[in-house]
């Protein structure tokens, strides 16, 4: 997704070293300033949900490097806010501000109620990205063991991850719709995560759905020696079946996808994972990138993950600068913007910004 950030070169300095998995829980706190932006966004998104539990934003697409689309109820938009509110300590059946619950639960309702019989989380048109957040969403409110119609939860859930399952295609990915026999880096790194975040909930997962995706993945690596300027290896948008080892496209979004999902699938020693962080550090996106784009917190929400789970330093470090970063770009009303929409954006920068509560499975090793 988006345009590739090649040539222009962090400020962060050398990478430093990674973590040990021993090391990766590396005490993270939330200073007060941070803390009363995430209350703000949160707040922004419980001033807009809909009656009947949802968010509305942009369904549609890229297009270029634009994005077009219907403004309109949008499952994958209202999931992404159910899980700020989850990333706070908000859960569906308690929390310090019940009507944060109440928002939650609706949130519930609205994306099982947009389940269809074959699995697929869909509203107005919205596509596999949707569905494998709306996935994740569902996984982790099961987790809570919480919400009230847990049996109708376990339902859906297992409906959804089936069709995630049945979908993979011939090359071991996702595309936007269900069964395409093309894949692309950004929509099988939200399929995986899915799929990790089920398993994590006691769901059955395939191993050989989670091996088929490393293996798509690992194919889409591109080697540092190919990478423009160096710094670390990359991974590209799609495998280009009729000229092998050809980079179709790289940029810092697509690492951060390709990164989280080794690290998702628990391939924590790969070389590829270790010479992608390397190029995150060096080529991070800068928040002039954010308002005119559709890919800013998109990048930016798997790779506060990559760094999460890279611990050490490379955490710290990265954390402290995300959240500098996101500090320049809330509004005044407490919200973040992007092309995609105000409740996208704002979902997306409060997950970020709370990744040291540590409350959602993807901060799971």
């Amino acid at each position: 997704m988006g345009q590739d950030s090649w040539g222009r070169q962090t400020s962060l300095g050398p990478v430093p070293q990674i973590g040990s998995r021993s090391s990766t829980r590396v005490a993270v706190g939330i200073d007060a300033e941070t803390r009363l932006r995430i209350d703000r966004g949160l707040e922004y998104l419980y001033r807009n949900q809909n009656p009947d539990g949802s968010w509305t934003d942009l369904v549609g697409r890229k297009v270029h490097y634009a994005y077009r689309g219907t403004l309109a109820p949008h499952v994958g938009v209202t999931a992404l806010a159910g899980m700020a509110f989850l990333s706070s300590g908000t859960l569906p059946g308690q929390g310090l501000r019940e009507k944060y619950c109440t928002a939650l639960r609706k949130a519930l309702d609205y994306v099982m109620d947009q389940t269809q019989q074959n699995g697929f989380i869909s509203a107005n048109g919205s596509r596999m990205y949707s569905h494998a957040f709306a996935t994740l969403f569902l996984a982790e409110a099961y987790g809570t063991a919480l919400y009230p119609n847990s049996e109708k939860l376990r339902e859906r859930l297992k409906r959804a991850i089936r069709l995630i399952v049945e979908s993979q295609n011939q090359q071991g990915g996702w595309r936007y719709r269900p069964g395409v026999p093309d894949a692309d880096m950004s929509v099988t790194v939200c399929q995986v995560m899915a799929l990790r975040a089920a398993r994590n909930a006691g769901i059955q997962v395939p191993r050989d759905t989670i091996q088929r995706a490393v293996s798509y993945v690992k194919q889409s690596f591109v080697p540092p020696a190919r990478v423009l300027g160096g710094g670390g290896g990359a991974f590209h948008y799609q495998i280009t079946p009729e000229m092998p080892g050809i980079p179709h496209r790289y940029s810092f979004a697509l690492t951060a996808c390709g990164v989280t999902t080794l690290f998702g699938a628990g391939e924590y020693s790969s070389p590829e994972l270790h010479q992608g962080l390397q190029y995150l550090w060096n080529y991070r996106q800068p928040p002039s990138y954010a308002r005119n784009r559709f890919d800013y917190y998109y990048a930016h929400y798997y790779a506060v993950q990559a760094a999460f789970q890279a611990g050490g330093d490379y955490w710290v470090r990265w954390y402290d600068e995300t959240k500098r970063d996101l500090a320049k770009l809330q509004e005044s009303d407490g919200s973040w913007q992007d092309l995609v929409g105000s409740n996208y954006a704002t979902a997306m920068a409060a997950i970020i910004l709370q990744m040291p509560n540590q409350y959602l499975p993807i901060t799971e090793n």
